[in-house]
């Protein structure tokens, strides 16, 4: 199979679905990770479809360039390790006593783990924390009311309003740019944009992949977050942006930076 039939089945591949990781695809294709990764870079370099973190992501919309949001299972498992180091910086924001708000997301639901056994008030609107909070967690735990949504995995209400208020919100973003924080999922931006109100504090958890990935939807502007918690593969363009934007950032490493 010559470059050229490997690159447009990867296409066709995505017409079905809104992303695919390199392992699925060597799997799919049964040739080499480094083969895998040529193909998605000649993929992205023609437009065709967009290159993410662990793999490739299809277009919605090629005039307008913007990634799908992927399922919540297909993104939980990238960037695991950048994720967990987010969620333990953030977990040092929050103090005992202290009431939170923590969205939906795999960034968050790392978080929500570490303030498991916390002395805590937290609401989260996200199924797969509530659940595992109700199992395993010792925090007081307020879960959004409402239908289910089990894509993106949230719980949520068009007729009651949130009466939850927090001296923070933690939330993740499906892109980031100067325009804002970014989503796909209409449901995503109005939840957000629903429970920022009730917030002192707006705290953005966020691996640095995320950067280069465009939605269609702005749910916050810039200018809302006072805080963004990413990891150490955040370019100098982009800290240049936040920094412009008046947003504190904060590096979450192994080497214990932040």
């Amino acid at each position: 199979m010559n470059d050229l039939v490997r690159q447009r089945q990867i296409i066709e591949l995505l017409r079905d679905r809104p992303f695919a990781s390199v392992r699925e695809l060597q799997e799919h294709l049964g040739v080499s990770a480094a083969t895998v990764r040529r193909d998605i870079d000649k993929i992205d370099e023609s437009g065709e479809a967009r290159k993410v973190y662990g793999g490739v992501s299809a277009l919605d919309g090629a005039a307008l360039g913007t990634a799908f949001a992927r399922p919540y299972d297909e993104n939980r498992d990238l960037a695991v390790d950048a994720k967990r180091l987010i969620a333990e910086l953030a977990a040092t924001m929050v103090a005992d006593g202290d009431a939170v708000i923590v969205n939906g997301g795999s960034t968050c639901f790392h978080l929500g783990v570490k303030l498991a056994d916390r002395n805590i008030r937290l609401f989260t609107n996200s199924m797969p924390l509530a659940g595992y909070l109700g199992d395993h967690g010792k925090c007081s735990l307020t879960i959004a009311g409402g239908e289910l949504y089990r894509e993106p995995r949230v719980i949520y209400s068009n007729a009651e309003p949130v009466s939850f208020y927090a001296s923070k919100y933690f939330l993740g973003a499906q892109g980031i740019s100067p325009e804002g924080l970014l989503e796909s999922h209409p449901l995503m931006v109005r939840s957000i944009q629903e429970l920022s109100r009730n917030v002192d504090q707006i705290v953005v958890l966020a691996d640095s992949r995320k950067f280069s990935i465009h939605a269609r939807n702005v749910a916050l502007p810039l200018s809302r977050v006072g805080t963004l918690i990413t990891d150490d593969g955040l370019s100098d363009q982009h800290a240049k942006m936040l920094e412009n934007a008046g947003v504190t950032f904060r590096i979450a490493s192994n080497g214990g930076r932040g």
